[in-house]
């Protein structure tokens, strides 16, 4: 099952929650991280680490108010972390609160630590072990069982707290009630639910950080309320197991006699690495080592804000209100004596291919690591080594396009050929018209070069009212034809606004080859138009010559033809006036 989940539209590929896992539980398969939930330990610290709260703890609250709607017996088990987080004047008042939301009993997990101390008393006076890890925390209990399955031999095979106490209740409560986990750790979401060793003891599982939402949600402010008791016997030192050293103290405090073990507690999970690898190289032996992956213990669990508990504080005062007293009362351990809190633990490593050094090999050179030398190390990618990386490549937890470098070296790469391939002047200024960007094509028209360039002003090359104005308007202009004196020539000149530089990008197109070509074609076609109309002029006047010519000889024919017509029809007539057919 999924405890913790991510939010794909907020990852942004900065491989923070990879750096940040330890023991790289976190895949990327499309440029989207992902949770391996058969590796990953659920620490938390992908949750704190993520900038763009792109991963969430899947929440059983719902659930558990579903619960008390239906009237359902719900009960509380407590964990005595709750004393260093949550804010009150005495314990009573926060029974009293979660009985106002509707639990029908409230119980202290405390009161299951008492018989997981009971059971680790007796490994110690057994003594058959040859290292006791302590199993109460399931975080620590995932990171041996995962990732150093040899050392599950040393794990006490005894439930946690939780577990123990979820078992008490079922089996002398009430069977049928649902049991709900209230505390500071996402890892016990898992434990309670999924984990078929323990599974069915705990329903539902809710941390601190809910239950103020939940408080605020019903107006119920804790430091104002009546005490009320809590319906489990006192188990007096086993409240100490939350800060660090207290699963120690609560040991010390019930052992009979003494024994031979040395006694030591771990916390945080580089160091908690860093003990079970010197214990893989057999360099402690003869130890009884409290181990929590939370550094500072259970008071900075992973479903908390880490940032206002101050571990050193709250360790004081628990330490100062719980005296080291243990709980010896026959009557107490009496009604847990036909249950079972053993547990077994054993290896669930991953079986994850491993590369060949030729296949590491050819993955490094696709992402331009030829040499040893050209193996950075980084850890951009959240990887330690690039060879670490590629066999995460390999086994398709990662993608070549993590290499930050090798993806900055690439992106320049390709800026640079354009730059520097392209014929156009390419020309970037800021806001104040400070030269940014200058490529070798304007290098060339300007005769400056780039170095100078990025040290001088947009203004003192050309005119750049146009370039002020698209700052002013953001709005980019394209294809204005202007001419530029000092290189003399003329470009089609285009203006693109940079929201993100709040500057603009000018390409500058030189255009004064086909201006002079354009030229060139006009004055012939003037010359031509000169040429047809000089032809035309030409023409009209013989037109005109031809013409008057024609207009006089059709005179003098009209004038020949008609004497001509006149002597043959009127014979005797001196005049064309005496003609009858001119009347």
């Amino acid at each position: 099952m999924n405890v913790i989940s991510f939010k794909e539209a907020k990852c942004r590929n900065c491989y923070k929650c990879v750096r940040t896992c330890e023991v790289k539980a976190i895949t990327v398969n499309h440029e989207q991280a992902q949770i391996m939930n058969d590796k990953c330990i659920l620490c938390g610290h992908c949750l704190e680490a993520c900038p763009q709260n792109a991963k969430y703890f899947i929440s059983d609250l719902d659930k558990v108010k579903g619960y008390i709607k239906e009237g359902v017996e719900t009960i509380v088990s407590l964990a005595p972390s709750y004393l260093g987080v949550l804010k009150y004047k005495t314990p009573g008042q926060v029974v009293t609160a979660l009985l106002k939301l509707g639990f029908s009993s409230v119980r202290e997990t405390a009161e299951g630590a008492a018989f997981v101390t009971a059971e680790y008393d007796k490994l110690l006076a057994e003594g058959k072990m040859e290292n006791i890890i302590t199993t109460c925390c399931p975080s620590v209990n995932d990171l041996i069982e995962i990732y150093y399955p040899s050392l599950t031999q040393y794990m006490a095979p005894v439930d946690s707290p939780m577990i123990a106490h979820g078992k008490l209740i079922r089996r002398t409560i009430n069977p049928k009630a649902k049991i709900v986990f209230l505390g500071p750790c996402i890892a016990k979401k898992r434990e309670a639910e999924s984990d078929s060793r323990t599974s069915g003891f705990i329903d539902a599982v809710i941390n601190f950080t809910e239950l103020e939402s939940w408080l605020l949600e019903e107006n119920i402010q804790i430091d104002t309320l009546p005490d009320s008791p809590f319906d489990n016997p006192d188990p007096k030192v086993n409240r100490l197991y939350p800060i660090s050293s207290g699963v120690l103290s609560s040991v010390v405090a019930t052992m009979e006699a003494p024994n031979s073990y040395r006694k030591f507690y771990v916390h945080g999970i580089r160091n908690c690495i860093e003990l079970f690898e010197s214990m893989e190289r057999n360099e402690v032996s003869g130890s009884f080592i409290e181990a929590d992956i939370c550094s500072g213990g259970c008071i900075k669990g992973s479903a908390l804000n880490r940032e206002n508990i101050s571990r050193f504080k709250v360790k004081l005062d628990m330490e100062e209100a719980i005296p080291k007293v243990a709980q010896k009362e026959e009557s107490f351990y009496e009604r847990a004596k036909d249950i079972s809190f053993s547990r077994v633990f054993f290896d669930r490593s991953p079986k994850d291919p491993i590369p060949s050094d030729e296949e590491i090999t050819a993955i490094l050179q696709k992402i331009g690591k030829i040499t040893p030398e050209d193996e950075l190390n980084c850890g951009a990618c959240g990887y330690r080594s690039c060879r670490e990386k590629a066999i995460a490549v390999y086994q398709g937890k990662a993608e070549l396009t993590m290499c930050i470098p090798y993806m900055h070296e690439k992106a320049q790469s390709m800026a640079n050929v354009v730059l520097d391939t392209t014929p156009n002047m390419l020309i970037i200024a800021d806001s104040d018209m400070k030269i940014v960007e200058f490529n070798s094509a304007a290098e060339k028209y300007f005769h400056i070069a780039r170095a100078k360039a990025l040290d001088m002003y947009l203004y003192e090359l050309l005119d750049s009212a146009d370039f002020e104005e698209v700052i002013n308007t953001k709005s980019s202009v394209f294809g204005k034809k202007v001419t530029l004196k000092d290189p003399g020539i003329t470009v089609l000149q285009s203006i693109v606004y940079i929201p993100k530089l709040k500057g603009v990008l000018g390409i500058l197109q030189d255009i004064s080859k086909e201006e002079e070509r354009n030229q060139v074609a006009y004055k012939i076609k003037m010359d031509t138009i000169e040429m047809a109309q000089k032809v035309i002029d030409k023409q009209m006047m013989v037109a005109q010559q031809i013409a008057g010519l024609l207009g006089e000889t059709t005179a003098e024919t009209k004038v020949t033809l008609t004497k001509l017509r006149d002597t043959i029809l009127y014979d005797g007539l001196d005049a064309p006036d005496k003609n009858p057919y001119n009347q």
